[in-house]
């Protein structure tokens, strides 16, 4: 349960003054529905202004506050223009008040022969002076312009003052903690207390220090909530699962595996045959073969009277996976099932009966398999595929599905640098597989204007004549433009009118699940020739005859998503081409990364660099949510503090007496400011 101390902060915005549903509606829209979110919405810089008698040309182009008189109110009479408010300074000078909107506003603010304190941007306009949608006050009363005013993200409807007011208002709730960090590093880092350190980060934008100990902060309760993780698995027992080789004897293989698979296989049979569970990270790049190494790993877990599930992010991946499986296991008499969310009635029924009476002993699905009613018989192994997907808290809830903690193998296709790895998966053994499988042809990868997109058609026409099959990505679409799968359809119509309407197929993330299915199938069956999409397709999609890539837009990803993309081809023994086409606007960092994309096929090496251009939010392509994102900590932060976070952690649970000291008892609330009290309830209930 909460600590009373924070119950203030994860009261509704709704509770803080002056914030009705309209307001509440636009704070929503940033994320902030709670106080504590507002505490840390932090500035990003400030304004500077200069309190003057009266305006003068050096004042041009500075904020200023000066105290004005209206003297006229002109109206546009078209009702579409600005609305004029002529006010004079106390030397007499006139300056213009312009509103572009709102004109009932502007005269109720500024009425008539009455002064008023009015702050913003002095210019000049011809032979005019003016000040455009300035804020306006009653000298002496309320809230009045500050010669240095924090500046806020910001939404529409919502002015950086209102914004303000509610950040004051947000900290003058908050309570002061005890503190958790262990004294002699925050002696070393000057650290204020944490109270101290959010006032300051409110007040003084770009003061190093305050936001790098709320940087720390979360990076700590990170590391502890895995730590406690890693602990509370640990301390749990469960059923080896040393395996016969019976059933991975009569496996036939299609390629001999290599060393890495060989070493990681090896290291994953070793945990499997201990009493406690198995918790290990797999990495592998695109085609390394790591569903073989899975495969092994759940026959290891069938052959030792225990069943196996496979956990993916998509019901693509979900129904690909199944087919795979099916096709390699019915002849050894593993019996394989599939649960996603289209699975309804009797054949949902019929699975579920399966997996409790443990005639199923391996079964593939979405977070279907997340659900209450899912019961196993006994559910030995949980094998997590393209784990960026699945926080902490759903690792934990997989965990929750028997009688004893299954063993736990967690894959990703994406390569993660050293530092996330023990921010997003310090609780776990990792592996990688460092070694591609032989006979792969290394990826050719070209980088073309968009104004040559006519000669990438041309191309695509004669890889289509020539029976080749190829990938059209549609470029991720800013908020501001239309959605993504109106730019996939409109290059679904452009194309189709080019190589005909059965020969193109059409993906997007907004098509029901059977709908995407379909095409899919027609794709890998060779019935299409090209198939344009979304993202949809980035995660496993696997279709050897398609050896061509194009990524329109390719700038607008992450390097790790053009990664992944680029891995759809490359999956036969031929040659395989991925044209990244590029927007005419690039910045440096858009060069740099299709650069290196050019330059290298290494997965790992891409991924070190991500985290460099982009930071760890966004290491994935896209920002992510839940637990694994960092409100505060940027890359180098997260790079910097991670290792001292986890020592950190790691003393006070070994000798500062854990979560029941008086250091853990402030660690505790710590872990609850930034919501993992699942790392506390394991302690409870371990």
């Amino acid at each position: 349960m909460r600590p009373e101390i924070l119950n203030p902060l994860f009261a509704e915005v709704e509770t803080l003054k002056g914030v009705g549903p309209q307001v509440a509606k636009m704070l929503k829209k940033l994320g902030l529905t709670r106080v504590v979110d507002l505490l840390y919405h932090l500035p990003t810089g400030a304004i500077e202004r200069i309190r003057a008698d009266h305006a003068s040309p050096v004042l041009l182009g500075r904020n200023v506050i000066l105290d004005m008189t209206p003297v006229e109110t002109r109206e546009n009479r078209s009702g579409r223009g600005p609305t004029r408010v002529f006010a004079t300074d106390g030397d007499g000078n006139t300056i213009s008040l312009i509103y572009f909107n709102n004109p009932g506003w502007a005269k109720r603010s500024l009425p008539i022969g009455h002064l008023r304190t009015v702050s913003g941007k002095l210019e000049a306009y011809g032979d005019e002076w003016q000040i455009i949608h300035p804020e306006v006050s009653e000298p002496g009363q309320g809230v009045q312009p500050a010669l240095r005013e924090p500046v806020y993200p910001l939404t529409e409807g919502l002015t950086n003052r209102r914004l303000g007011e509610l950040a004051r208002d947000a900290l003058e709730r908050a309570p002061e903690l005890p503190e958790w960090i262990e004294p002699g590093l925050a002696s070393r880092e000057s650290w204020a207390d944490w109270r101290a350190s959010l006032t300051q980060a409110h007040r003084e934008p770009g003061e190093e220090t305050a936001r790098r100990r709320l940087a720390y902060d979360e990076v700590f309760a990170n590391q502890l909530a895995l730590l406690l993780l890693r602990q509370s698995q640990r301390r749990h027992r469960t059923t080896p699962l040393a395996g016969t080789g019976a059933l991975i004897g009569k496996l036939s293989l299609p390629y001999e595996l290599t060393g890495a698979q060989r070493r990681v296989s090896e290291e994953i049979r070793g945990d499997m045959a201990q009493q406690a569970p198995m918790l290990r990270l797999l990495q592998g790049d695109v085609g390394s073969g790591k569903t073989l190494v899975a495969l092994l790993a759940m026959l290891t877990a069938v052959e030792s009277g225990a069943q196996a599930a496979l956990l993916t992010p998509t019901e693509i991946l979900a129904r690909q996976h199944h087919a795979t499986l099916l096709k390699q296991l019915d002849s050894i008499g593993v019996r394989v099932a599939i649960l996603t969310g289209r699975e309804k009635g009797r054949s949902r029924d019929s699975v579920l009966m399966g997996l409790a009476d443990g005639s199923i002993d391996i079964l593939v699905g979405t977070h279907a398999i997340f659900q209450e009613k899912v019961t196993y018989r006994r559910l030995g192994l949980a094998v997590i595929d393209e784990q960026h997907r699945f926080g902490v808290s759903q690792r934990l809830l997989l965990s929750a599905k028997a009688e004893r903690p299954p063993h736990l193998l967690v894959m990703t296709a994406t390569p993660i640098p050293r530092t996330l790895t023990l921010t997003q998966y310090g609780e776990m053994d990792v592996s990688r597989i460092d070694e591609m499988p032989p006979g792969r042809t290394p990826i050719e990868t070209r980088v073309i204007s968009e104004e040559r997109l006519g000669e990438v058609i041309e191309g695509l026409g004669r890889h289509i004549e020539a029976g080749g099959q190829a990938y059209w990505v549609c470029p991720l679409v800013e908020e501001s433009e239309k959605t993504d799968a109106a730019a996939a359809e409109e290059r679904a119509r452009i194309l189709k009118l080019r190589f005909g309407e059965d020969r193109v197929g059409l993906v997007h993330g907004r098509m029901k699940g059977p709908d995407k299915d379909a095409v899919m199938a027609r794709f890998a069956g060779g019935e299409l020739a090209l198939l344009v999409a979304t993202t949809v397709i980035e995660v496993g999609v696997d279709v050897p005859n398609s050896t061509l890539i194009v990524i329109e837009g390719a700038e607008r990803f992450g390097l790790a998503q053009l990664h992944q993309l680029r891995g759809r081809v490359g999956r036969g023994s031929g040659k395989s081409v991925c044209l990244l086409v590029r927007g005419q606007n690039l910045t440096e960092v858009g060069r740099a990364r299709l650069a290196l994309m050019r330059e290298t096929n290494d997965g790992f090496r891409i991924a070190e660099e991500d985290l460099r251009l982009r930071g760890p939010g966004e290491i994935l392509g896209t920002r992510q949510s839940g637990e694994e994102a960092f409100r505060i900590a940027t890359a180098e932060d997260v790079q910097a503090l991670a290792p001292i976070a986890q020592s950190d952690a790691q003393l006070l649970l070994d000798r500062d007496g854990g979560l029941k000291g008086p250091r853990g008892q402030a660690a505790r609330v710590c872990l609850y400011l930034f919501e993992r009290d699942q790392a506390v309830d394991l302690i409870r209930s371990g």
